[in-house]
């Protein structure tokens, strides 16, 4: 019997709709507490997740048996649903129409995980590396 070895590594960036701040502290460990449950039911093995009020980055480890466009479609709408029936948001909870997803090679992995875990730090001293980061509204 033969057995597949996959290792398959991708960055997903997304914002909220139209960039607003929506992500506050008060909310952010329970919205990333949602985005981790997710991740794990689509069987995605969550190597980083961080951002700041108004984008998230997650970089994953995911199985050939999802594709990136509906692991994203799962985190983003549960997160959404999270965020609108749990009352977390004082305007209608969206996130923007896109997102950015970017595979990984094992060389580049910690410099990722650390750019994701630290962007509230990046961010404020503009530390940012462009081609990592949402730059579209939708």
């Amino acid at each position: 019997m033969q057995h597949s070895l996959t290792q398959l590594y991708v960055h997903l960036v997304w914002a909220t709709h139209e960039r607003l701040p929506l992500i506050v502290p008060a909310v952010e460990p329970l919205l990333y507490a949602v985005i981790l449950a997710k991740c794990r039911d689509c069987e995605c093995h969550v190597l980083a997740l961080g951002g700041i009020e108004d984008h998230v980055h997650l970089f994953v480890q995911f199985p050939a048996t999802i594709s990136i466009a509906r692991l994203t479609k799962e985190v983003k709408g549960a997160s959404s649903h999270f965020m609108n029936h749990e009352g977390y948001s004082p305007h209608q909870f969206r996130w923007q129409g896109g997102y950015g997803a970017f595979t990984v090679g094992k060389r580049s992995q910690d410099l990722l995980v650390e750019y994701v875990c630290n962007q509230k730090k990046h961010h404020n001293t503009q530390q940012l590396i462009g081609d990592l980061e949402v730059t579209s509204a939708d």
